[in-house]
C-alpha cells in the first residue's frame, strides 16, 4: 500500500497542485484583507474571522485531497450515476428542508456549518456526462445522445434554479465547452452566443432598429455568396436564420420584462448602464470599479485599501474578492492572479488531452469548463463586464463549500491523470 500511495505521488502532475496551493494561499490572504480592520486589528489566525475559518476549510481540503488520492480510480466511473442521482436527491431535499440565507433556500445549516448541494452538483453532473459519453457507441453528433447529455444537465439546473441560485445554475450551461470538445455541433454554442448578444441589444437598441439592422446583415451575406450559391435552399435557410434571430429579440424581451424578477431585471439593467441603480443593484459594480481602479499599477499596500476597510463593497470577501486583489496590489497583482487561473486553466487542458480513456478526457474538459465559466463571469462582473449573478472566484473566494466543491473538482481529475499509464487506449 505504502508502495503505491508513494507512486502515486510521483506520477501526479506537482505543476497543477502548486499552482493550486498558490491560488488558495493567495485567496487566504486575500479574504484576510477583505475583513481586515486597522483600528481594531485581529490576527489572521482568528477563528472568528472569515480568514480563520477559510483557514479550517483549506485544512479539511487536505483531508479531501488525501482521501480522493487513496480512493481507487475506477470509483468515479464506477459509481458515476450512483453519485449524481445521490446529488440530485440532495438538490430536492434541500428545497424542503434547507435554510433560507439571504432569500436563497440552498444551504443545509448543521450548527454553524453550513453545506450547499448546488456545489457538488457540478462535479455529479459532470461525472454523470463523461460516464454516459465513455459508452461505446455514443456520439454527441446524434440527437439521441445530444437529448440525453441536454437531461442529465437539465435536472440539476432546474432544481438549483428553484432554490433561487440562479448563478450556479447558468455554471452548468458553461459544460457546452466540454461537449463541444466531445463532438458537439458548433450550431449549438452559436445559438447561445448570439441569443445572449440578442438579449442585450433588445435592451439598448429598439426592436424595429435590430430588425432591419439583421436584414442587413441577411442581405450582405446572400450578396457576397457565389452565384452558384444563391438556390432557393439558401434564401430559405437566411431566411430562416432571420426569422429565428428576430424572434429570439421579441422573446429577450418578454423573458426579461415578463418572466425575470424585478432584482434580476436589474441586474441586466446595471450592466448596460450602471449609473441606471446607483444606490441598488449598481451600488456593488460602482464601487468595485472604483476600488480596483483606486489601486494604480501597483495598488496601495497589503491591508491597505480603503474601499475595502469602510465595507463599501458588500461580499468582498466571497463574489468580489477580485477587486480586494485589485484596490491593494494593482494593475500588477491583478494580472498575477489571472496569469495564475488562466495557466492553471491552460495546464488542465494539457491533461485533458493526453488523457487515455474518453471518461478522464471529458471529465477533465468538464473541470476547465467549470473553473473558466466561473473565472470568466467573476472577474467579469467585479469590473461591469458580466451581470452580477454570484458566483466565486475558484480558490480565491471565502467559503467551505466552493473551496472544497474545486478542490474535489480538480484532485479527481489529477486522480485520473495519475493513472494513465497503466491504462490501455480506449478514447
Amino acid at each position: 500500500m505504502a508502495s503505491r500511495n508513494n507512486s502515486i505521488l510521483n506520477r501526479i502532475d506537482w505543476l497543477t497542485v502548486s499552482l493550486y496551493i498558490a491560488c488558495v494561499v493567495i485567496g487566504w490572504l486575500n479574504i484576510y484583507a477583505a475583513v481586515y480592520n486597522p483600528e481594531q486589528p485581529i490576527s489572521i489566525f482568528n477563528f472568528d474571522t472569515n480568514s480563520g475559518k477559510q483557514l479550517v476549510w483549506m485544512g479539511l481540503s487536505v483531508l479531501l485531497i488525501i482521501a480522493i488520492l487513496v480512493i481507487d480510480y475506477r470509483f468515479w466511473e464506477t459509481f458515476g450515476f450512483f453519485i449524481y442521482g445521490f446529488v440530485i436527491f440532495l438538490l430536492v431535499a434541500v428545497l424542503f428542508l434547507g435554510a433560507d440565507i439571504k432569500g436563497s433556500h440552498s444551504w443545509f445549516k448543521i450548527g454553524p456549518v453550513g453545506f450547499q448541494p448546488a456545489e457538488v452538483a457540478k462535479m455529479a453532473t459532470i461525472l454523470a456526462i463523461a460516464k454516459y459519453l465513455s459508452t461505446p457507441g455514443t456520439n454527441m453528433a446524434r440527437f439521441k445522445d445530444q437529448l440525453n447529455v441536454a437531461i442529465f444537465i437539465l435536472i440539476p439546473m432546474v432544481l438549483i434554479r428553484v432554490s433561487s441560485e440562479t448563478g450556479q445554475a447558468l455554471v452548468l450551461v458553461g459544460l457546452m465547452l466540454m461537449l463541444y470538445r466531445e463532438g458537439l455541433p458548433g450550431i449549438f454554442p452559436s445559438i447561445v452566443i448570439v441569443a445572449a448578444t440578442l438579449l442585450i441589444l433588445s435592451q439598448t437598441v429598439d426592436t424595429l432598429k435590430i430588425a432591419i439592422g439583421l436584414a442587413v446583415v441577411a442581405g450582405i451575406v446572400i450578396f457576397f455568396l457565389p452565384r452558384y450559391q444563391r438556390t432557393r435552399r439558401t434564401f430559405v435557410a437566411v431566411g430562416l436564420v432571420y426569422a429565428g434571430c428576430v424572434g429570439m429579440v421579441l422573446a429577450a424581451d418578454f423573458f426579461i420584462n415578463d418572466v425575470l424578477e424585478p432584482h434580476q431585471r436589474s441586474r441586466i439593467e446595471v450592466l448596460i448602464d450602471p449609473n441606471s441603480h446607483k444606490r441598488g443593484a449598481g451600488w456593488n459594480v460602482i464601487q468595485s470599479k472604483i476600488a480596483i481602479g483606486s489601486g494604480g499599477i501597483f495598488g496601495k499596500g497589503f491591508l491597505q485599501g480603503t474601499q475595502t476597510k469602510f465595507d463599501f463593497v458588500p461580499e468582498q470577501s466571497t463574489d468580489f474578492i477580485f477587486c480586494t486583489v485589485g484596490e491593494e496590489h494593482g494593475f500588477f497583482g491583478s494580472l498575477v492572479v489571472i496569469g495564475l487561473l488562466l495557466s492553471l486553466i491552460l495546464r488542465l487542458v494539457f491533461l485533458a488531452e493526453r488523457q487515455r480513456t474518453r471518461f478522464a478526457r471529458i471529465y477533465g474538459y468538464g473541470v476547465v469548463s467549470v473553473f473558466f465559466f466561473h473565472f470568466l463571469v467573476n472577474i467579469g462582473m467585479t469590473i461591469g463586464l458580466m451581470p452580477v449573478i454570484g458566483i466565486p472566484l475558484p480558490f480565491f473566494s471565502y467559503g467551505g463549500s466552493g473551496l472544497w466543491s474545486f478542490t474535489i473538482l480538480l484532485f479527481i481529475f489529477l486522480k485520473l491523470d495519475a493513472q494513465r499509464s497503466f491504462i490501455m487506449s480506449r478514447v
